[in-house]
């Protein structure tokens, strides 16, 4: 038997009674276990017993339910209403491929971060530059995706440039993405029409 790089998914069966099949473990799991599956990187699929459908969307954001009911509170209301009003919008399309550009960037700069933060321990410095700079980066990043969502604009130039705010380097720079935002959105808006 030839042996891949990548395993298949584990399926994860979902039945009527709300009761969650481990097809790898012949186990029943939780919520709870799935949570930590995701957390120890394990890649699942959850599938409807009865009709096969792939259901995994809706068991991840039932996770993400129970923990922020838990008071593990992550998602900033700002965000949740942000996303809301991404829904049936013209820009929806484009919303998953963003986020996802930008957890994966997060999460690389988080390793890096946990990695400096772990190695200055029982130092009596506290790595402020350094978290500072994570922070520009990541920052820059979010700044790079959305710069390729900017050419569907047409003669929009240096909007930055144009539309400079007084205040903070960093008040600015959310100032930009959130004007280019709204730029692009009736842009799209406008060709939808």
């Amino acid at each position: 038997m030839a042996s891949t790089d990548k395993k298949d998914p584990i399926t994860i069966k979902k039945y009527a009674n709300r009761r969650l099949y481990n097809t790898a473990t012949s186990k029943y799991v939780t919520l709870d276990d799935l949570a930590v599956m995701v957390k120890a990187g394990d890649d699942f699929l959850v599938v409807d017993a009865k009709s096969g459908d792939d259901i995994t969307r809706p068991v991840l954001t039932q996770i993400i339910f129970e923990e922020e009911a838990k008071g593990e509170n992550l998602l900033p209301v700002s965000f949740l209403r942000q996303l809301i009003q991404f829904y049936g919008d013209s820009l929806q399309s484009v919303v998953p491929n963003y986020l996802e550009a930008s957890m994966d960037a997060f999460s690389k700069n988080q390793g890096r971060m946990r990695e400096y933060v772990e190695s200055t321990v029982g130092r009596s410095i506290f790595p402020f530059n350094q978290l500072e700079e994570l922070g520009r980066q990541n920052m820059a990043m979010f700044e790079r995706a959305f710069q390729m969502f900017t050419p569907l604009t047409p003669g929009n130039g240096d909007v930055r440039a144009e539309e400079k705010p007084a205040g903070s380097g960093e008040d600015n720079k959310l100032d930009d993405l959130q004007t280019q935002i709204e730029n692009l959105r009736r842009q799209l808006d406008d060709l939808s029409r």
